[in-house]
């Protein structure tokens, strides 16, 4: 095996003629029916996934393909991660340990140093760690229905984000982006007048026009008071002879 130390080449911003010819190559990959959704008629997004390409010393259309943009972050899939490291130089290829059950079952990633010869381990991960970080329960989750390949993959991106960072510049995945919190909704408040223009007409309405008023008699003339009888008898009776 080779173990000389892969020595990657400066990026294309810095060098006028190969930035003129990466985004002629973007151009064209831009137009692709083949390339993610994030890279169709996006120039910018190419140009910078040809870069990274060209720094990892991959093929770009491997790197388009495992690259994915987040809110503005770049992330590379796992497997792309590993591969990256794997043919690095400076570590043998990673290997797992898997030990426990139930809640307690972990995977431990490591490799040989090819220098020193030293097996170094990366931290442990396990169901537990999953669950209580709240990866377990998040909505899709692949915890649940593919636990062993969940804490390879978490446990592989351990290791290589704190034993080599170098080999993948530093990317996250896309699961320790969602899962750490550093992805939240921006989804838009709706406005008072779009809300009313959403919600209008959801529920039905009755339009039965109401019964008209029955009409009220019209009151009558008040009676005149009757005259009282003592001052009556006192008008009409005459003098006492």
């Amino acid at each position: 095996m080779n173990n000389e130390i892969i020595v990657r080449d400066q990026s294309l911003f810095f060098d006028a003629t190969k930035f003129e010819f990466a985004q002629r190559v973007s151009k064209m990959l831009s137009t692709a029916t083949m390339v993610p959704e994030h890279f169709r008629n996006n120039l910018g997004n190419c140009v910078i996934a040809l870069n990274y390409a060209h720094r990892m010393g991959i093929d770009p259309f491997m790197a388009m393909q495992k690259m994915y943009v987040i809110h503005g972050k770049p992330a590379l899939e796992t497997q792309l991660q590993i591969a990256l490291f794997n043919q690095g130089g400076r570590f043998s290829a990673l290997k797992y340990k898997m030990s426990g059950s139930g809640d307690a079952q972990q995977c431990v990633a490591y490799a040989t140093d090819l220098a020193t010869k030293e097996v170094i381990e990366g931290p442990p991960v396990s169901i537990a760690m999953a669950k209580s970080e709240g990866w377990y329960s998040k909505s899709g989750s692949k915890w649940k229905t593919l636990p062993e390949l969940m804490l390879r993959y978490r446990a592989a991106a351990f290791f290589i984000r704190l034993y080599a960072p170098e080999t993948t510049m530093g990317l996250h995945t896309p699961e320790e982006l969602y899962d750490s919190g550093e992805v939240i909704d921006v989804t838009p408040v709706q406005d008072a007048q779009q809300e009313i223009d959403t919600r209008a007409n959801q529920e039905p309405i009755d339009i039965t026009p109401d019964p008209a008023p029955m009409d009220e008699p019209e009151p009558g003339p008040e009676p005149e008071p009757e005259p009282d009888g003592s001052q009556g008898e006192d008008k009409q009776a005459g003098p006492d002879f």
